[in-house]
């Protein structure tokens, strides 16, 4: 899988979308909470329901694009679009049981070590991340770990919910670095749907197999899956997987951490939840290591664009080549 070699310039249309995705997504685990349902079930009910709402438009106005995605050399976008669902549907099948065989505190922190495996997979891809970088994402993996209180289990079922919190954040990973591929060509809306619906139908065959309840819940429930729908799956990951365009898929993957300190705050708003003490301090870690990868990463990307024959399409941490000088006859 290449990485793109340009992006197009951040605006502040961009920047918006991010600050909307963070508070959206952030509504996610209060409103989970809230809901008297199984947690797959509402992953499947939120990927159902948006591709719900976003198939018809997406079929009206982006009929060629789909069209493209199945002939020629569209099709490879088209197979990002569908190993991003699988990937997305990979990380709910495995972070969602792993807190419930280890603790919540856990499971949570384990999941926030995506922005570690991230940039391993732009490592992997030929794109070195400055030292700065790598800095920022280990202030806010440690702040995120010490917000949420985490302790360590010994218990053979507890460390099998370990194995799955992390296989969790590889597959958030995975699903952020397939879209960030997807998006340099292919349109927000055919994305998102392409991706939710692969989604939808995994976790249906898993809740199928697994025996999972999918209805007969009361109307709180369906209200949360709703505002699920419309906050966390439409504003939240939609807005972020609109950003991928404009910004790396590491950046995001560290800026989806601020979920945290947001979560905790609607959870005081709404259920009178108090962060703890440490947990003010994890969060404070956190939003600074979200500053030094957005503030630091930023710094050094133009530095790199700055280098003397050094342009836009040079995948950055790698020098360009001397010219190549022509020789007289010999």
């Amino acid at each position: 899988m290449s990485p793109p070699t340009h992006r197009p310039a951040l605006d502040p249309l961009t920047t918006g979308a991010v600050g909307l995705a963070v508070v959206a997504v952030s509504s996610s685990a209060p409103l989970i909470a809230y809901a008297a349902a199984p947690a797959l079930a509402i992953a499947f009910w939120r990927n159902l329901l948006a591709v719900a709402v976003l198939s018809p438009f997406a079929l009206a106005r982006r009929r060629a694009e789909f069209r493209r995605l199945t002939v020629g050399v569209g099709r490879r976008e088209g197979l990002f679009c569908v190993l991003s669902g699988v990937a997305l549907a990979g990380h709910f099948a495995t972070w969602v049981p792993s807190a419930q065989l280890t603790s919540v505190a856990t499971s949570t922190a384990l999941v926030a070590t995506q922005p570690v495996w991230q940039g391993l997979i732009a490592r992997a891809q030929g794109r070195p991340l400055p030292r700065v970088v790598w800095i920022g994402i280990a202030v806010a993996v440690g702040g995120a770990v010490v917000a949420t209180g985490v302790d360590v289990g010994v218990s053979g079922r507890a460390v099998l919910g370990d194995v799955l919190a992390l296989t969790g954040a590889v597959f958030a990973a995975v699903y952020t670095a397939f879209g960030e591929r997807a998006r340099t060509s292919i349109s927000t809306t055919t994305y998102t749907t392409i991706c939710y619906g692969i989604c939808a139908l995994l976790l249906l065959l898993m809740c199928l197999v697994g025996g999972v309840r999918l209805t007969g819940f009361d109307g709180r429930t369906w209200l949360a899956i709703l505002a699920l729908v419309a906050g966390a799956q439409l504003l939240g990951h939609s807005m972020f997987n609109y950003a991928l365009r404009k910004i790396p898929a590491t950046t995001v993957s560290v800026l989806i951490l601020l979920e945290a300190p947001g979560a905790a705050l609607l959870g005081w708003a709404w259920l009178g939840q108090l962060p703890r003490p440490y947990a003010l301090l994890g969060m404070a870690l956190l939003l600074a290591g979200v500053a030094v990868v957005v503030l630091g990463g930023g710094r050094a990307a133009r530095k790199s664009m700055a280098r003397p024959g050094e342009g836009p399409m040079s995948p950055p941490g790698r020098r360009p080549l001397p010219p190549v000088r022509p020789r007289g006859p010999r």
